[in-house]
């Protein structure tokens, strides 16, 4: 059987997503929402996910280029006076898995993370990280330790696999794409060890900011057997953050595309099933 779960990331980010996210939730395929907790637009995704019982919320964990939970003072090594963390995957990489006193202090705001997540009294329906942070192994091994002191469900698994795309019209693989998906295995283990629910597979890294109508149905048709996530990322408009940090997204497209009959009647004639994390969970 094909399931699928469609999602929105960055919920929090900006009031823009916000409203795109209730759009899609409201007339769209749209039924899952990953919260930046310290987003400068996080009371109002809350707000706006408590009067959307059809919404289901998540954690979107970031320890990377956005805003800490814990004030600068708390964790000097992770964040910058402003309390944004550095956008340099790579150095972060080194210093997350090397340094002792980095690792206490990412502990303590992954916590906080978790812990501001509860404040908002939303069912917490599973989590990811921002730019798929958790596939560090240091990053994904406290999420998901952490994360089961808070009855954390299911984690998203980036794993993108080439057929589908290249059916879809996407056909140039990378070494890195290859290599992404072999990495993606340990947190597999990590997260099937603490006995939480994964994904099979997840679309959305390849076309980034580019799930477009027509990318999305033409994916429906060749989606593979087992539990697809499709996770995108939808504004109304692109506002000063959005023209900062992802200049290239086409955001309302998405959002066109999480609303589009077109993919819905995609999805209808592949004979896929729309679920959600709980139904994986099960």
């Amino acid at each position: 059987m094909r399931e699928v779960i469609f999602s929105a990331d960055d919920f929090g980010m900006s009031v823009e997503v916000n409203e795109a996210i209730e759009t899609a939730c409201r007339n769209g395929l749209l039924s899952t929402a990953s919260l930046m907790v310290a987003g400068p637009a996080a009371a109002d995704a809350v707000e706006r996910a408590r009067r959307l019982p059809g919404l289901r919320v998540g954690l979107h964990l970031v320890v990377i280029e956005g805003p800490s939970v814990l004030p600068p003072g708390e964790i000097p090594l992770l964040v910058s006076p402003a309390g944004m963390f550095p956008s340099d995957q790579l150095r972060l990489g080194v210093n997350y898995f090397f340094r002792p006193a980095v690792r206490r202090q990412l502990a303590r705001e992954i916590r906080a993370q978790f812990e501001a997540f509860a404040r908002t009294g939303l069912r917490l329906d599973h989590a990811n990280a921002h730019k798929h942070m958790h596939l560090h192994p240091t990053v994904g091994g406290l999420l998901v330790k952490i994360g089961a002191s808070y009855g954390l469900p299911a984690v998203r698994i980036p794993c993108e696999p080439t057929e589908p795309l290249q059916a879809a019209g996407y056909f140039a693989e990378t070494i890195g794409d290859y290599v992404l998906r072999q990495w993606t295995r340990l947190l597999r283990l990590q997260v099937r060890r603490a006995e939480m629910a994964a994904n099979d597979y997840c679309f959305g890294i390849a076309w980034s900011g580019h799930m477009t109508a027509d990318r999305v149905a033409a994916l429906a048709a060749h989606l593979p057997r087992g539990v697809s996530e499709i996770y995108f990322h939808p504004a109304t408009h692109k506002d000063a953050l959005l023209n900062r940090l992802m200049p290239s997204y086409e955001h309302e497209a998405e959002l066109a595309a999480l609303v589009s009959p077109g993919v819905r009647a995609a999805l209808r004639h592949s004979g896929a099933r729309l679920i959600t994390w709980a139904d994986v969970a099960r």
